[in-house]
């Protein structure tokens, strides 16, 4: 499930969520940081088509909050564990 964001083939780098986990490993992050944000930075994915989070913006940061809200009926502090995952996903690069 990790390589759902393929990379142009010729692209040496690492998978974007192996480049999460490793940045989150060296930062020292406990492990279930690593799963958290690594689960909310899936379904941000998903949530849009499989669309890199490079390519989106706060629109779609907001539209995502937005559904977790007022269709998942999740928590605020819910709410802001999946934003610090997507903000730290796109901070990275």
């Amino acid at each position: 499930m990790d390589n759902f964001v393929n990379n142009k083939p010729d692209d040496k780098r690492p998978k974007l969520l192996d480049q999460v986990r490793q940045i989150i490993r060296v930062k020292h992050y406990s492990m279930r940081t690593e799963e958290s944000y690594i689960s909310w930075i899936k379904r941000f994915i998903f949530y849009h088509n499989k669309r890199h989070p490079m390519e989106m913006g706060e629109s779609e940061i907001g539209q995502f909050i937005t559904y977790l809200s007022k269709d998942q009926n999740v928590s605020a502090s819910t709410q802001n564990q999946a934003l610090c995952g997507i903000d730290f996903c796109i901070k990275m690069s």
